[in-house]
């Protein structure tokens, strides 16, 4: 079957935008390195911004943690109740949020509900021309706007899935503890006793690249967006979107690095 040339030409058009967008990405990157260590530094903004949307995010991950610890629990619990190994709940409950579930669930939220934020306020003050108007005040928008959030999301992803972890356990303890009598103190034990180095320091390096990334993509969506209010409308969602594939890659990329280096 031939297929039409309408349609291959869809398809060049399609890939070569892609790897456009991949390129400019890529570039802005670099942009932020190299700003990174160029002077002025906003420490203030950095601490704001970072308390701000860490702060922002702390509600919806709490209650969805709690939600994951305690449905997987439930969903466990009559699988190891058949095989005569409910005792080894908390470690499988452990292993699993801390390595893997914890900052996927973490990184999705955080692109879902502060990467949307930074392409719209981002994209609001493109369409309003405020960067417009720094560059002309001599105020170097890459520091201010871009270096500073795309430090807060890498610092605020990983203090996020610190907190996931220990709210997803209360919700499996709360949802193990009505199938069996266990003790608080028995159950965080056992979850603690069964956790390693190879768990907690890769989880946590990962969770600072799913923040980078997430901070860096939309950041990049805000700083060009098009004009107009569809414009900012556009950037909060291609944000949500590309944010949300760049973390499943990232995550697939990273388990391939970890289990190369401990096992």
């Amino acid at each position: 079957m031939k297929v039409p040339f309408s349609f291959k030409k869809s398809v060049y058009v399609a890939l070569g935008d892609f790897f456009d967008k991949v390129g400019q990405i890529v570039h802005f990157t670099g942009r932020f390195f190299r700003f990174l260590f160029t002077p002025p530094f906003e420490w203030k903004e950095i601490i704001n911004q970072t308390f701000s949307l860490g702060y922002k995010s702390f509600p919806l991950i709490g209650v969805t943690a709690f939600i994951v610890g305690t449905v997987f629990t439930m969903q466990s619990y009559p699988t190891m109740a058949s095989l005569g190994a409910t005792a080894w709940i908390p470690t499988m409950i452990s292993i699993s949020i801390v390595r893997e579930i914890g900052p996927l669930i973490t990184a999705l939220i955080f692109a879902g509900k502060v990467g949307s934020g930074i392409g719209a306020e981002l994209g609001s003050m493109k369409v309003t021309e405020q960067i417009d108007a720094m560059q002309v005040s001599g105020t170097k928008p890459i520091n201010y706007l871009v270096v500073t959030r795309v430090i807060a999301t890498s610092i605020a992803v990983p203090l996020l899935v610190l907190y996931t972890d220990f709210i997803s356990f209360m919700g499996s303890y709360f949802a193990l503890s009505r199938e069996k009598d266990i003790t608080m103190s028995l159950y965080l034990n056992q979850v603690l006793s069964s956790l390693d180095f190879k768990d907690i320091i890769p989880s946590i390096f990962k969770s600072f690249v799913f923040g980078f990334g997430i901070g860096m993509v939309a950041c990049y969506q805000g700083f060009y967006a098009d004009t107009g209010t569809k414009g900012v409308g556009k950037a909060a969602n291609m944000s949500v979107v590309i944010s949300s594939f760049l973390i499943f890659l990232i995550d697939l990329i990273m388990v391939q690095i970890v289990n190369f280096l401990f096992n």
